[in-house]
């Protein structure tokens, strides 16, 4: 009998962190800071779980925003604290993925600290390291 080194596969991954397979293995996995297999369980590769959390914890899961419910904030502002840019707020708003604003007087959209953080629950995508 073969011993299987211990480790998880993708689709154990996957499930532990309740994102699809498809989203680890075609993006998560393609991260440079996703470690290396330790090994293969058939013709899956394992992956060392405290290697795999600490990456997706480093890299990939986004904090919450620590935003003021009733405070107004520009897109310029959540881009500084939430870590998503302005020009993907922008086209966001245009393909219906982002809430209107909830104050439109003046030269720049402002949005409530509380509508923000209920637009960025379901967004979850790994940070670009510069």
């Amino acid at each position: 009998m073969v011993d299987t080194p211990p480790g998880e596969t993708y689709a154990q991954i996957a499930a532990r962190h309740e994102r699809s397979l498809a989203r680890v293995r075609n993006v998560w996995a393609r991260h440079p800071a996703w470690p290396d297999p330790i090994g293969k369980h058939g013709r899956q590769l394992l992956f060392d779980p405290a290697a795999a959390d600490r990456a997706i914890r480093e890299h990939i899961d986004r904090p919450p925003a620590a935003l003021e419910p009733t405070r107004l904030y520009t897109a310029k502002e959540i881009e500084q604290l939430a870590g998503i840019t302005a020009a993907t707020i922008r086209a966001d708003r245009h393909k219906g993925r982002w809430p209107a604003p909830d104050d439109t007087q003046g030269r720049a959209h402002r949005w409530k600290g509380s509508t923000i953080t209920q637009a960025l629950q379901g967004r979850r995508t790994y940070r670009k390291t510069t």
